[in-house]
């Protein structure tokens, strides 16, 4: 488990480093651990890769060439004369009739009785809680810890 978490971090390593080239956080923590016993040293890539090969050319189809009908000529428009509009005198406005600047003093009639709310709560008894039965606590055994992967959520050490 713990070789094929340290094979894992070093596979996202080595990406990291061959996609980005400058350097970041992630990929220098995991660059700089010690290598871990029992795993097989990472290949290198080769300096210079092979030459892609070639893709065939496929010919394309000629197109035959076609003569179009001319155009045929767009019928004119006559010229229609717009008859005017008269003008139209429109008689003036009705006058709005004046809005009472004063209220005036309505007298409403008494308000209603309201009924008594009571203020005291009735006391209400509840049935007993039924008992739950004890679970029984369970140790759980140490997570294990991984030299080269950081444990989530925290925070990175400062030392060399």
């Amino acid at each position: 488990m713990v070789s094929t978490v340290s094979f894992v971090a070093m596979a996202v390593a080595c990406a990291l480093l061959t996609v980005n080239t400058s350097p970041c956080y992630a990929a220098r923590l995991l660059a700089d651990t010690p290598a871990v016993p029992g795993l097989p040293a990472v290949p290198t890539l080769p300096a210079t890769l092979p030459p892609l090969p070639t893709v065939p050319t496929v010919p394309m189809p000629t197109v035959p060439q076609v003569t179009l009908p001319p155009m045929p000529a767009i019928p004119s428009v006559p010229n229609v004369a717009v008859p005017t509009v008269p003008t139209v005198t429109l008689p003036p406005m009705p006058a709005v009739p004046g809005v009472p600047t004063t209220v005036p003093a309505v007298t409403l009639p008494p308000m209603p009785a309201i009924p008594g709310i009571p203020t005291s709560v009735p006391a209400v008894t509840l049935p007993p809680m039924p008992t739950i039965p004890g679970v029984p606590k369970v140790t759980l055994p140490p997570m294990p810890s991984v030299p080269s992967v950081p444990m989530p959520f925290q925070a990175p050490s400062t030392s060399p």
